[in-house]
């Protein structure tokens, strides 16, 4: 298995691995197990939130592990009741007594919810935790376009990263593109998009398997190559020792353009899987 993993640098400075680990739903003695058992396979950016409620979780995993804390990047996200500037400050450093951490490497605001209108006050909080020490690197997560922009306009502090719902039903190829020009990083959430039945599961697609028969890989590995050959990191969530290995061995091979076409012609006009839509969508 090829341990160099690649690593982007963002646009504060901070260099992040090319894949992450999700860690959604990961809780308790078996969480903490499974989350020890990424860092021991060779993960070091590992992904939770405050709504995750796992954080103390993701902290006891860092306690247990052999891995250093230096050699790790640790990212949580702020939920949507907690926008408003003062509560926001205080959430930041909850999520830090949570998992026991004097910092966390990236800090994300969860969702824009637009219609409370409270996303600039909270992207402000992230700046002053971020000058507190609190933050090492501060992004988004789920931000369309437009709202990236108005942060900008109105505190002229870019993301460097927008974590976003990405898998092939949904290639998001004017957001990649739109945060692009703004030097914003993506990360993908739900990478392989799977998690609703109505949906096919595209590792098992014959097309994918050819490709996949082709590199000796699996039909996951094709999937999580190309996130990373369009420039996004794929933050896959997996229990088992063998899933975890299999999910970080893709940088010994690369896809062909017609290759990476054939697992976008995926897409579709809107693909995302749970209908959360950043516009309309709200998580508190």
């Amino acid at each position: 298995m090829n341990h160099r993993i690649p690593e982007y640098t963002l646009n504060d400075g901070l260099k992040v691995p090319a894949i992450g680990f999700g860690t959604y739903s990961l809780k308790g003695a078996e969480g903490v197990k499974s989350i020890v058992s990424a860092l021991e396979v060779g993960y070091r950016l590992i992904d939770t939130a405050y709504n995750y409620e796992n954080e103390a979780t993701v902290g006891k995993a860092i306690k247990q592990s052999s891995v250093a804390r230096e050699e790790l990047l640790i990212s949580s996200k702020l939920p949507g009741r907690y926008h408003d500037y003062n509560k926001a400050l205080v959430a930041i450093e909850e999520s830090l007594y949570r998992a026991d951490l004097d910092y966390y490497d990236l800090y994300l605001i969860h969702w824009p919810n637009p219609k409370q209108g409270k996303y600039v006050e909270a992207w402000q909080a992230l700046i002053e935790a971020k000058k507190r020490g609190y933050i090492r690197s501060i992004g988004v997560s789920n931000f369309l376009p437009e709202h990236n922009e108005r942060l900008i306009k109105e505190t002229g502090v870019a993301p460097s990263l927008n974590q976003i719902e990405l898998h092939p039903f949904f290639d998001q190829a004017e957001q990649r593109k739109k945060d692009s020009e703004h030097g914003i990083v993506n990360e993908s959430w739900s990478p392989i998009g799977r998690g609703n039945d109505a949906v096919q599961d595209v590792v098992k697609d014959e097309k994918i398997l050819r490709i996949a028969e082709a590199h000796g890989k699996t039909g996951t590995q094709v999937i999580l190559r190309w996130h990373t050959q369009l420039g996004s990191i794929p933050i896959p969530k997996a229990g088992s020792f063998q899933h975890q290995k299999e999910n970080i061995d893709i940088f010994d091979f690369e896809l062909s353009e017609q290759e990476m076409e054939v697992v976008s012609s995926f897409n579709r006009q809107d693909g995302r899987l749970w209908g959360q839509d950043p516009s309309e969508y709200e998580e508190f």
